[in-house]
């Protein structure tokens, strides 16, 4: 099966699946960094990566894009799913210190693609993902969408990068996602933050018993997509047996493309299936390997 060119060379998607978040104030980074996996102290302004906030127990509330834009202020970018919750939950200590939250009204794009690109101002904010194709989160002015937001999903899907709903805010330990290979989304030599624990235990006591993987399969006709937290099938010998966790799923010319959390000892040739569909697991762009 080939899946190359599924979409416009040239791509530019207004992301309303997408909200900022303004995090200010002479607290914000030592805040931050009792707070989320990532190691805020070394984020330098212009800098950017994926990271998490656990409870306490090391279970994701929230996953999204840190940004470093002025020394003071920090720009979160979150799935409007995980709201209002995700920042319930990041807030919740934020009255002993000198920080503000403030929920942006502002317009996101996600962009692929030279021309593209060349065509931002100086007055636009872009995001850079080092993750597979150049592509990034833009903010600032106003951009002419030529595709469908669900196209951004698909990328992500294709590239690895987890993508954390409702349906499974704290259920999941930072590693099932694969967070721990992707950009700077895990320090595990930073100090303390909520759920450290947890996610220690998971890279140096091999705690961590569950991984990100990606499915593809194609389809005719109509298909409904597999709910986000429900599983898939995998064939054990002639029978099947319902396993792991949806996380997202995108369907696009007649291919079903499925992000899910599975076993991580899963054998890579296993048959799956979901909704009638034939799956087979395809590489991720990066290694599970421990270092």
């Amino acid at each position: 099966m080939k899946y190359e060119n599924q979409y416009p060379s040239n791509l530019c998607v207004q992301l309303a699946q997408y909200r900022l978040i303004e995090v200010a104030g002479a607290d914000a980074e030592k805040y931050l960094q009792g707070q989320l996996t990532c190691d805020v102290v070394k984020l330098a302004v212009g800098e950017h990566t994926l990271t998490s906030h656990c409870d306490p127990k090391g279970k994701m509330s929230a996953l999204f894009r840190l940004f470093r834009a002025e020394t003071e202020k920090f720009i979160v970018v979150i799935h409007t799913s995980l709201l209002p919750e995700a920042l319930t939950q990041l807030k919740k200590y934020a009255v002993f210190s000198k920080v503000t939250f403030t929920e942006l009204d502002t317009l996101i794009y996600g962009i692929m693609g030279d021309e593209v690109f060349a065509k931002l101002t100086e007055n636009s904010t872009a995001l850079t993902l080092t993750q597979g194709q150049k592509r990034a989160f833009v903010w600032g002015e106003t951009l002419t969408p030529n595709a469908d937001e669900s196209l951004w999903t698909l990328l992500d899907i294709q590239h690895g990068i987890p993508v954390l709903l409702k349906e499974n805010q704290f259920e999941l330990i930072p590693q099932a996602t694969n967070l721990q290979a992707v950009e700077n989304a895990i320090s595990f030599t930073k100090g303390c933050y909520i759920g450290q624990e947890t996610v220690a235990r998971a890279k140096y006591r091999g705690a961590n018993k569950r991984a990100l993987f990606t499915l593809v399969g194609e389809f005719e006709g109509e298909i409904t997509l597999p709910e986000p937290a429900s599983a898939v099938e995998m064939q054990l010998g002639e029978n099947w047996r319902a396993t792991g966790t949806v996380l997202t799923s995108v369907a696009h010319n007649q291919t079903l493309w499925v992000q899910v959390v599975l076993n991580k000892e899963v054998e890579t040739e296993t048959p799956f299936r979901v909704n009638g569909v034939n799956l087979k697991m395809v590489d991720l762009p990066y290694s599970l390997e421990e270092g």
